[in-house]
């Protein structure tokens, strides 16, 4: 059929049209794919190409206040695979896999694998020495052993719950380690250059590299020489009393710095995985609550003073109970201590004394203070896993309740909040927020980059009141319940504490925590300790179990501070209704004969070391009085030293 000259002009301009429309679709596409899309597209074209090494920055060292080294850096060895350099990558994989002891499919997928990262490897991330060792030997093809690093705990397990550990690539996972991670990392640098499907250089491209940036590193308020001591003395008590745990902390009264702190059981960072997970992830002397017993007393005798409800001075009347609401609550000493001052009740730590000032304070004003002292709520201290401790609802607050919560029975606390309050109580009246990163540092430069003040929470009570407290905690140490603690030459406060056990809501018979928490000088505190054993397999009483830890570790660390000796303190009496005896002053046998010692000494408690005539040494010196149950030393030789 003939089709009209119409028809085909019609036809024609149609598909005229629709070139025309399609035309300028195209011309659309492309002008924005070129001017719209093309900085995006060009981007991923270059990431096609572009290939990257990337470099790990060293993390930031952990160091205590004088610059010594906690945690470190060393370097290991880590398998790096190319996969096309791999000549027989079944075989590879099979040598790698006896090695590393991983499974063999595992490794083969690993290093066949295009665009893998060092850390696909099963068990070739940071291995031993000997294995690294072993895969060199083997010299395979497209294997190799890249540096590495990974932390190093110089001190086995010195702080290891304030120190934390890292994983295998370096994070933060518990402790320090963790919560100040986004300082310690570092920052990732990297070497990228353009290149073809195979990995080779392409002609004319050029190389970026940025540099790693390492971490910085942390300076701790902890002291190493007083946390050795404070390790000293917990593993002391763990192998003496067999307790189900202990703990123990140092920390300067005016500023809120710990100075060390501890525990047992404890593990050894970098082996964490070796331990129950309970045991890395308690730290107890944060996490930790009970019934603080009579250490609590401070607080009270604190609110006391504060409030002019006492004076030290006026008298009291101990039975051995007082009867409150129809109920006995008793004194430690069942025939009571009879007529005694105010003074004397701190001193002897007598429980219806203290309840006395808590009636006289109400339990309005009472709570109010053990609240102010932080009681009840977090100290905020830099580190994971800080509990609340519990008090009683007010409302529910009873005369009963009121008088054992006087003498620290039927509250909850940590030992955290029991050295803030503490600290408060002997430092002029002020709260401090106890904290252990102490500044920041530039790991290259050693510039301070940043730092942690000081912080005062409160004034609790005044300063005058403060100066009370001292002065009747040091009578508790030469005069009272905590004369173990006494140390001769150092004015030292301290209070002690003995609290039941409570499980399920209910006292456990037999079962206790001991403690004592201590200061000096009692003038001018520098330094207070806390130190606690639960359920000791011993006598237990704080002031025969925890006080001689805490005099070892203070006296300790009088000594490593500098703090000179004096001789203006209360002096120590002996409390014969405690069983002491006096002190023993040791005197100067150096230069005598074995002979004289035995008859003119028979009595001294003496140890002899050494063969010889005579005396060339001894310990303590001349003139040092030493308690009840110390020993003497003597060394002996055939010529006299001077």
């Amino acid at each position: 059929m003939r089709v009209s000259n119409a028809t085909v002009r019609r036809r024609i301009f149609v598909t005229l049209i629709i070139g025309i429309v399609m035309y300028c679709a195209l011309i659309t596409r492309l002008g924005y794919v070129q001017l719209i899309e093309g900085p995006k597209l060009a981007q991923m074209a270059d990431n096609l190409l572009d290939r990257e090494i990337k470099f790990k920055p060293n993390r930031g060292r952990i160091l205590d206040r004088e610059g010594n080294e906690l945690v470190t850096n060393v370097s290991v060895p880590t398998i790096v695979a190319v996969p096309a350099q791999l000549k027989d990558s079944r075989e590879t994989a099979r040598q790698l896999a006896v090695i590393l002891e991983q499974p063999e499919e595992a490794v083969f997928k690993a290093i066949t694998k295009k665009g893998m990262s060092n850390d696909q490897i099963p068990g070739g991330k940071k291995i031993s020495v000997e294995k690294a060792k072993k895969i060199q030997e083997l010299n395979l093809p497209g294997i190799y052993l890249a540096g590495d690093t990974k932390r190093f705990y110089p001190n086995g397990t010195m702080a290891a719950h304030i120190l934390g550990f890292t994983g295998i690539d370096n994070q933060g996972l518990t402790g320090l380690e963790r919560i100040y991670d986004p300082f310690l990392k570092g920052t990732e640098g990297h070497i990228s250059f353009p290149s073809d499907a195979k990995g080779r250089v392409m002609p004319g491209g050029s190389e970026e590299y940025v540099a790693p940036m390492n971490g910085m590193d942390m300076y701790l308020t902890l002291d190493s020489a007083i946390q050795s001591f404070i390790e000293r003395e917990l593993d002391q008590a763990v192998v003496a009393y067999q307790p189900d745990d202990v703990l123990a902390i140092a920390m300067n009264p005016k500023t809120g710095e710990i100075l060390g702190m501890g525990s047992r059981p404890t593990f050894q960072p970098d082996l964490y995985r070796d331990y129950p997970s309970e045991v890395y992830n308690r730290n107890l002397p944060i996490w930790k609550t009970y019934e603080p017993g009579s250490t609590f007393k401070i607080v009270t005798l604190a609110a006391a003073l504060n409030e002019g409800v006492i004076n030290l001075n006026e008298g009291f009347y101990d039975p051995g109970y007082i009867t409150v609401a129809g109920k006995r609550l008793r004194c430690w000493k069942r025939q009571g201590h009879g007529q005694e001052t105010m003074l004397e009740v701190v001193e002897n730590s007598c429980n219806p004394g203290f309840v006395t000032m808590g009636q006289r304070l109400q339990k309005e004003r009472l709570f109010d203070y053990i609240k102010k002292f932080g009681f009840g709520q977090k100290t905020g201290v830099d580190l994971i896993g800080e509990e609340n401790g519990l008090l009683f609802n007010l409302n529910r607050v009873g005369p009963v309740e009121l008088g054992t919560t006087s003498f620290g029975q039927g509250v909850s606390v940590t030992p955290i909040q029991q050295m803030a309050a503490v600290s408060a109580t002997i430092n002029g009246g002020k709260l401090m927020k106890p904290y252990v990163a102490k500044e920041w540092r530039d790991s290259v430069t050693h510039d301070v980059v940043g730092r942690t003040l000081p912080t005062e929470v409160r004034q609790v009570i005044t300063p005058e009141t403060s100066a009370k407290v001292r002065y009747a905690l040091e009578s508790v140490v030469a005069q009272g319940t905590g004369n173990k603690a006494y140390i001769e030459g150092y004015r030292v406060g301290g209070k002690t504490g003995t609290a039941q056990k409570v499980k399920n809501g209910r006292y456990m018979d037999g079962e206790y925590i001991v403690s004592f928490i201590g200061f000096a000088p009692a003038d001018d505190p520098q330094i207070v300790v806390y130190f606690a054993v639960d359920n000791p397999k011993a006598l237990a009483f704080g002031g025969l179990i925890a006080a001689p830890s805490v005099k070892s570790i203070i006296e300790s660390s009088l000594q490593h501070l500098g703090v000179p000796k004096r001789k203006d303190g209360i002096s120590k009496e002996i409390n014969k209704a405690l069983g002491e005896k006096s002190p023993i002053e040791v005197p100067n046998m150096v230069g005598q004969t074995m002979k004289d010692v035995v008859t003119t000494y028979e009595t001294l408690p003496l140890v002899v070391s050494g063969k010889g005539k005579y005396v060339i040494q001894q310990s303590p010196a001349p003139g040092v009085k030493i308690d009840d149950g110390g020993k003497i030393r003597i060394y002996l030789g055939d010529k006299l030293t001077n």
